[in-house]
């Protein structure tokens, strides 16, 4: 068993109030979910309003389908979501 995780720090500009900061977040963890059939949550800097840290995972019998996956999940954000990516990283464990 293969487990591949992701976690991004993303910059969200011209967010107002942490409800707006909320629907932006959801909205990024339903399409995680949703198309790539994986786990995502809000993992750190909840407090913070121009910034979040989403984590996902996807378990698989290959690092290397994984790590595809976590890959076009990033590239979808990059592409479809109002904000700046800081840092990411993708990380596979084997068990």
């Amino acid at each position: 068993m293969v487990v591949s995780m992701i976690q991004m720090i993303f910059e969200i500009p011209e967010v107002d109030n942490i409800k707006e900061k909320r629907r932006i977040i959801r909205s990024v963890k339903d399409k995680l979910q949703r198309r790539f059939h994986m786990s995502a949550a809000e993992v750190d800097l909840q407090d913070s309003l121009s910034f979040a840290q989403i984590g996902g995972a996807i378990v698989s019998n290959s690092k290397t389908f994984g790590e595809t996956v976590l890959q076009r999940a990033f590239t979808m954000i990059e592409r479809e979501t109002p904000v700046r990516i800081q840092d990411v990283s993708i990380h596979s464990e084997e068990f």
